[in-house]
């Protein structure tokens, strides 16, 4: 309570000097304020493009067009063959639930053993393996090689390359 009380009588008189030099500082004090640059001239310069085609008209909109739909085109030619043949069953399987357990030579052809499902498939080069219309490209000793058929983040198809490698010991 005391306490109060002597906050209460510290009143403005005792500390007058105080309050003078702090008015003194606030009237004494200048910002420092960089005068603004001169603006930059603009000189206009003359279109020269005149012959060419503009940047806006239906004519470029058009070789945009024509240009996307060729290459929508090819993408879908690489595709199109897909979708038009029969499936083969280890297509339904996704490429990491298929195990290469071995290789032999059959016929004078390479065969790779595959593991699905505790189950055993003999594949060739030419068979399709995975859900990503895997074609068999290659078969070695030691991995299986196919070209998938995927589509990018544009939606647009590319080919990309997938390898199984041979596992040693799986049950």
């Amino acid at each position: 309570m005391t306490a109060i009380f002597g906050l209460a009588s510290c009143g403005s008189s005792e500390h007058a000097d105080l309050q003078q030099w702090m008015s003194e500082q606030r009237s004494q004090t200048r910002p420092k304020i960089q005068p603004l640059p001169e603006p930059t001239k603009f000189t206009p310069q003359t279109y020269t493009q005149e012959g060419a085609i503009e940047p806006f008209s239906s004519q470029k909109l058009l070789q945009a067009l024509k240009r996307d739909s060729n290459q929508a085109t090819a993408n879908a030619g690489l595709i199109a063959p897909e979708l038009n043949r029969r499936k083969e069953p280890l297509e339904a399987m996704p490429l990491d639930a298929v195990a290469m357990v071995g290789s032999m030579i059959r016929q004078g052809q390479p065969v790779a053993l595959v593991r699905v499902d505790n189950l055993l498939y003999q594949v060739r080069v030419g068979n399709y393996l995975g859900q990503n219309y895997g074609r068999i490209t290659k078969i070695s000793e030691t991995e299986l090689s196919l070209r998938e058929i995927v589509q990018d983040a544009a939606g647009e198809w590319t080919e990309r390359v997938a390898n199984i490698q041979l596992q040693e010991g799986s049950k």
